[in-house]
């Protein structure tokens, strides 16, 4: 899914100002070697995974939950392991089968599975989890009705016995498999969670915005927002004891704090750094930085319903203006791609075959001529407040633009007042940044290009980009499915709903003697990989 989403009912969204006490977690003797220090620009807004995700957030859902399915790992040239997207394994489910026509999925459960607090895993934390997930209408509802298309409950999930749950869908879904790796759908300790259940909140959200409960490698046992997150390890997980005991997360707004802890040896891990100090970084003999491509996408959208961004010439025409290569090389250092096409590069059915656009300053004001703007016109562009890139870049925009007679007013905005603004509408042109974490071209295509999609916050309607997504999320027909993402691939970048900029990658600085650096779709470090010398 997505960082910036849909608001969440119930109390979810309105608890993550809340602190935690510690759980009843195992202790273990700390040392240097068995405890990790990470320095990140922000804690997560809450641990439930109902929460709107948020690149915080899914590193905590990375961490604390466990999912039925996983992807196999596999080495890249470069030493990183990734997901080999080609082969699902079993996580929780130690088995599966997926019927024939691809409308249901039957989960054979792990016996050997237990939770932070020590339960074992039944059909019955499987069944609750997917219950709470339906009736808060949040995430799991959203990937239940708009990716696998289910329209009752009571009909789609079915335990068979303590150690088997069934799912069956409306119609054939090439998804039904995949989609249980996704970062959103962790299976909760329900046995654990039920004790913090109250009449007021059925579903204990308030107590899991601070809590931890669930099968995997690590528990929280202290969440105080805006400061710390404290990990300790689940000794009993199903797939080994974490080498790492104690991972303790501290918050550090500002990049260039988190390399002065890093370089003074405070910090084992800094995320997030800003590309011209990783790039000092690299220089230092004591730490190493890992650089993947991986799926981000940042660009500028435009809002299609409004002048003069409803005129598809003035949407290529700045598209023509942008000075990519500069940005490039003054902004990330070459340490991030041009973006191509709508969907991710690394994801199977990419092309960037139908891409045209270069700096091409005559090209741009012909194009606005056309549109019945020979003399531009005045826009607003919004960026968030404390972003350094996206002011960067904002100032480098609104140079190019003004040059075809585009007068650009910037406004830095907090990132709640410019989420609010975008998703309701409000400003014509906004930075956008996100990745789609499943590993599919129609799935990416339905998520920012669909015209029912929630997070469409371009207003970007095309009737054949319906058809052809909603058509390739019910055929089971491989073959038809990459021919119809080509075609809206197509159609996308000649319609240029948004300025096309770049995928910005996912770097990451570290001691030298920090190893098992890991990559996952929802760009979230995997702290059971990791180890110290």
């Amino acid at each position: 899914m997505s960082k910036s989403f849909f608001s969440v009912s119930g109390a979810v969204g309105a608890i993550f100002a809340l602190t935690a006490a510690a759980t009843s977690m195992p202790v273990f003797a700390q040392d240097a070697t068995t405890t990790l220090i990470v320095a990140g620009p922000r804690t997560p807004e809450s641990l439930d995974q109902e929460y709107p995700p948020t690149e915080a957030g899914h590193e905590a859902r990375r961490n604390i939950y466990e999912r039925l399915l996983a992807y196999a790992p596999k080495t890249g040239e470069d030493g990183i392991v990734y997901e080999d997207f080609s082969k699902i394994v079993g996580a929780l489910a130690e088995s599966w089968v997926v019927s024939d026509d691809k409308t249901s999925i039957t989960f054979h459960l792990r016996k050997d599975a237990v939770s932070t607090v020590g339960n074992v895993l039944t059909a019955d934390d499987v069944m609750w989890s997917f219950e709470r997930g339906w009736h808060l209408k949040a995430n799991f509802r959203w990937y239940m009705t708009q990716v696998l298309k289910i329209e009752s409950f009571e009909q789609a999930f079915a335990k068979i016995d303590e150690h088997t749950v069934k799912v069956t869908i409306p119609n054939p879904s090439p998804l039904i498999d995949r989609i249980w790796v996704n970062n959103d759908l962790g299976i909760l300790d329900a046995a654990e969670v039920k004790k913090h259940v109250t009449d007021e909140d059925p579903w204990a959200s308030i107590w899991l915005a601070n809590h931890s409960a669930s099968f995997g490698p690590y528990g929280v046992t202290k969440y105080t927002p805006g400061q710390e997150v404290v990990y300790e390890a689940n000794d009993k997980y199903y797939r080994g004891e974490p080498r790492l005991k104690k991972v303790i997360f501290r918050e550090m707004p500002t990049s260039a704090n988190r390399v002065a802890a890093l370089q003074a040896g405070s910090v084992d891990v800094a995320e997030y750094l800003l590309p011209r100090e990783l790039s000092l970084v690299e220089k230092m003999p004591s730490a190493k930085v890992w650089k993947v491509f991986g799926n981000y996408i940042h660009r500028v959208e435009m809002n299609n319903e409004i002048e003069p961004f409803s005129n598809e010439k003035v949407r290529q025409a700045l598209n023509y203006l942008v000075p990519r290569d500069g940005i490039l090389k003054a902004i990330y250092f070459d340490t991030a791609r041009m973006t191509k096409s709508p969907i991710s590069e690394i994801y199977p059915g990419f092309t960037e075959e139908y891409f045209q656009y270069s700096t091409d300053l005559e090209k741009a004001k012909a194009l606005l001529v056309e549109a019945g703007y020979p003399q531009g016109f005045k826009t607003e562009l919004g960026y968030r407040t404390g972003d350094q890139i996206e002011e960067e870049i904002a100032v480098i925009l609104k140079s190019a633009l003004a040059k075809a007679g585009i007068d650009v007013t910037l406004s830095k905005l907090p990132a709640s007042t410019l989420v609010e603004r975008y998703s309701n509408g409000k400003i014509p042109m906004y930075f956008f940044r996100d990745m789609a974490i499943v590993p599919d071209a129609a799935y990416v295509a339905n998520l920012w290009l669909n015209s029912a999609s929630l997070i469409n916050y371009p207003r970007f309607k095309n009737e054949e980009v319906d058809k052809l997504i909603d058509s390739s999320l019910t055929s089971i027909d491989e073959q038809k499915r990459l021919e119809g993402m080509r075609r809206v691939q197509q159609i996308t970048v000649e319609s240029a709903p948004w300025i096309f900029l770049m995928n910005p990658g996912y770097q990451l600085a570290t001691r030298s003697n920090v190893k098992g650096y890991s990559w996952y779709t929802p760009n979230a470090n995997s702290w059971f990989d990791f180890y110290k010398d």
